[in-house]
C-alpha cells in the first residue's frame, strides 16, 4: 500500500474505531493507531489471502489426484 494511501486509510480508520468504541483521543493519537492498525490490518489479511490460496492449491490437488486414481482404475486395470 503506497505511503500516501496508508495514510488516508489510517486516519479515516483512526477516527471511526474512535467513535464506534466511544474513546475521545488527541488527533495525533488517533492518527498513529489508525495508522498502524492499517498496517497491522494489511499484513493479516495478506496473510489470510496467502492461506486461502495454498488451501484452494490443496484443494485441487487433491481433486486432480481422485480424478487420476478413479480413471487409473476405471481404464487400466
Amino acid at each position: 500500500m503506497p505511503l500516501v494511501a496508508l495514510l488516508v486509510v489510517g486516519v479515516a480508520a483512526g477516527f471511526l474505531a474512535s467513535r464506534i468504541l466511544k474513546v475521545n483521543m488527541d488527533t495525533p493519537t488517533t492518527i498513529a493507531l489508525g495508522v498502524l492498525g492499517a498496517l497491522i490490518g494489511t499484513v493479516v489479511l495478506r496473510g489470510l489471502v496467502m492461506l486461502a490460496g495454498i488451501g484452494a492449491g490443496f484443494v485441487g490437488a487433491l481433486l486432480g489426484a481422485l480424478l487420476l486414481i478413479w480413471a487409473w482404475k476405471t481404464w487400466v486395470r
